[in-house]
C-alpha cells in the first residue's frame, strides 16, 4: 500500500520507508543528496555491517580467485597466450554485462512497494547517495552468491579448460569495473583519459540519469545509441 505525500524521514533507516513512495520514487532518487557520510539502511546493526563495504576488499578478495582460475586452465594445457586472449575475451564479455545490467535492472522503473525496496538496495541508493563511499562497490556475500550461477553458465557454454580462464577474466574485469567506479566518484584524476571518464559518469548522475550506463568505458553507449550529446559534468 503507498501512503500519498509520503516523506522520507533521513534521520531514520531508510530501506523499509523508501517503498512508500510509490510513483514518487523515480523522481526522488534521482535528486541526489551530495555528502561522504550515507544514510543509515537497517534498524539491525547486522544487516547494516552487510551494507557497507571498503573499496579495497574488492581487489583483496577477488584477485586470488581471478589468477587461480587463470592458472588452473593453464595447468590444464593452454600455453600463456591462449589463456591472455580467454581472460582478454572474459574482460570483454564484462563490460557488455556492466551495460546492460546498468541499463535495464539498475534503471528499471518501479513504483510497487517492494519493487521500489529491492530497487533502492540494488542502485537507487546510489543515485540518492552518489558520494557515499562505503556503498559504492559490491558487498563480497553478494558477488559470490552471484558468482555461481555466472560459473555455471561459463561451465555450460566453454569446455572444461577454457572455463576457468574465462570465468577469471570475468571476474578480473568486475574488479576493474568496482574499482573504477570508486575512483570516479572519490578520486582526482590529472590525465585527461581518467579526467573524461569521471565528467561522463558524473554526468550519469547529475544531469542525463537515462545515459551514459557505461561505467569502464563509453563503448556500448556508442554501440546502442546511449551516449550523452554532452558529457561535461562539474568536477565534485
Amino acid at each position: 500500500m503507498v501512503a500519498q505525500g509520503f516523506n522520507v524521514d533521513l534521520n531514520k533507516a531508510l530501506v523499509f520507508q523508501v517503498g512508500h513512495l510509490g510513483e514518487a520514487y523515480q523522481e526522488w532518487i534521482h535528486q541526489p543528496i551530495v555528502s561522504k557520510e550515507g544514510p543509515r539502511f537497517f534498524e539491525s546493526d547486522f544487516w547494516e555491517f552487510l551494507t557497507r563495504t571498503v573499496w579495497w576488499a574488492i581487489p583483496t578478495i577477488w584477485l586470488p580467485v581471478v589468477c587461480y582460475s587463470i592458472f588452473t586452465s593453464i595447468r590444464m594445457g593452454h600455453t600463456v597466450p591462449e589463456v591472455a586472449l580467454m581472460v582478454a575475451f572474459g574482460i570483454f564479455i564484462w563490460t557488455l554485462m556492466e551495460y546492460t545490467l546498468h541499463r535495464f535492472l539498475f534503471h528499471i522503473n518501479t513504483t510497487s512497494y517492494w519493487g521500489n525496496t529491492a530497487h533502492y538496495l540494488l542502485h537507487g541508493c546510489h543515485h540518492k547517495h552518489p558520494m557515499d563511499g562505503l556503498r559504492l562497490v559490491f558487498p563480497p556475500a553478494a558477488t559470490a552468491v552471484l558468482c555461481i550461477p555466472f560459473w555455471n553458465l561459463i561451465k555450460f557454454l566453454a569446455t572444461p579448460s577454457t572455463a576457468p580462464a574465462l570465468f577469471g577474466g570475468g571476474l578480473l574485469g568486475y574488479v576493474m569495473y568496482d574499482v573504477t567506479h570508486y575512483y570516479l566518484h572519490h578520486g582526482q584524476p590529472t590525465n585527461e583519459v581518467p579526467k573524461s571518464l569521471k565528467k561522463y559518469h558524473l554526468n550519469h548522475h547529475f544531469r542525463i540519469q537515462n545515459k551514459g550506463f557505461g561505467i569502464t568505458s563509453s563503448f556500448w553507449d556508442k554501440v546502442f545509441g546511449t551516449l550523452p550529446h554532452s558529457t561535461s559534468a562539474k568536477n565534485r
